[in-house]
């Protein structure tokens, strides 16, 4: 199993669980060594240290084939003035399109039904009133090039909130093209752990938010909040569930591949109309793999 955020969050509660299983050999993508699972280094930021984290895996496994990519790791950003060293806004290039190409140069070492799941956000889809600005689109050029985009909205706030909207969005997508991928049989979830308090997602942010974050992460605050709102997890609710899509344990109704998580509960909700979309998700497809110089198929 090759993982993303599994250092923090409940990405770390799953990557314990997937490592206690027994079950397969746990590599992790990080900045720092993790606390379970064989650790190659991954920044996110840079494609190059994706190219380099691909190519490693490949040399560690010597040809075992990987059973399930996990694409857990994520941002969110005020604003969207970051840039990343590659020149792509920041929140986009590290929640899609470092994973875009992590997931295309694995393809090849990816076993004959292997697990593929993106961690994706009930706020990709207007519907559920997440709170968070929805996406208006998923072209990939615009956003990674928001300066470009003539209706991003002129708040700095807003416009942060729906690159990481749309962000999560491009997971759902990225997830049905792999679903039907027509060289390789594979299965794909995008999985939404609801809101979860308390994790590092939100370290980028101003302290206030950050504060409020850590605060409600607590047990004692926020047990009455996860009563009224059936989107907020526990960290350890939504790890366990992450850690039980990965090992088999939670399995998808047939023809399903979004997994949502409320108030404890898996669900497996229809997607957005968006999402829906077979010509969105084909043209986020190329335009991405043209972004990081890959080829259109």
């Amino acid at each position: 199993m090759v993982m993303t955020g599994g250092t923090s969050g409940f990405g770390a509660i799953a990557a314990g669980r997937l490592t206690r299983s027994g079950q397969a050999r746990l590599i992790l993508g990080a900045r720092r060594t993790a606390p379970d699972g064989d650790s190659i280094p991954l920044d996110l930021t840079a494609l190059d240290s994706v190219r380099a984290f691909a190519a490693a895996v490949r040399e560690r496994l010597g040809g075992t084939p990987i059973d399930a990519l996990v694409l857990n790791a994520g941002v969110v950003r005020p604003d969207t003035t970051g840039r990343t060293v590659d020149g792509f806004e920041t929140t986009f290039a590290v929640n899609h399109l470092a994973h875009h190409l992590l997931v295309r140069l694995l393809l090849p070492a990816l076993r004959e039904g292997a697990l593929v799941v993106l961690t994706t956000s009930g706020t990709y889809d207007p519907a559920t009133r997440a709170g968070l600005t929805p996406p208006r689109h998923a072209d990939a050029e615009l956003l990674a090039h928001p300066d470009h985009d003539p209706g991003r909205d002129p708040r700095p706030r807003k416009a942060g909130e729906q690159a990481y909207t749309a962000s999560k969005l491009c997971a759902v997508l990225t997830a049905r093209t792999l679903a039907g991928y027509p060289t390789r049989r594979l299965t794909a979830l995008a999985y939404d752990p609801g809101q979860v308090f308390g994790t590092g997602l939100a370290k980028d942010l101003s302290f206030p938010l950050r504060t409020a974050w850590s605060l409600l992460g607590a047990p004692v605050l926020g047990r009455p909040l996860r009563r009224l709102n059936p989107h907020f997890n526990t960290r350890t609710a939504a790890g366990n569930t992450l850690a039980d899509l990965v090992l088999g344990i939670a399995k998808p109704p047939g023809g399903r591949l979004l997994a949502a998580l409320r108030q404890g509960r898996l669900t497996w909700p229809e997607l957005s109309e968006l999402a829906r979309r077979d010509e969105v998700a084909r043209a986020l497809w190329e335009d991405s793999g043209r972004l990081v110089g890959l080829p259109v198929r």
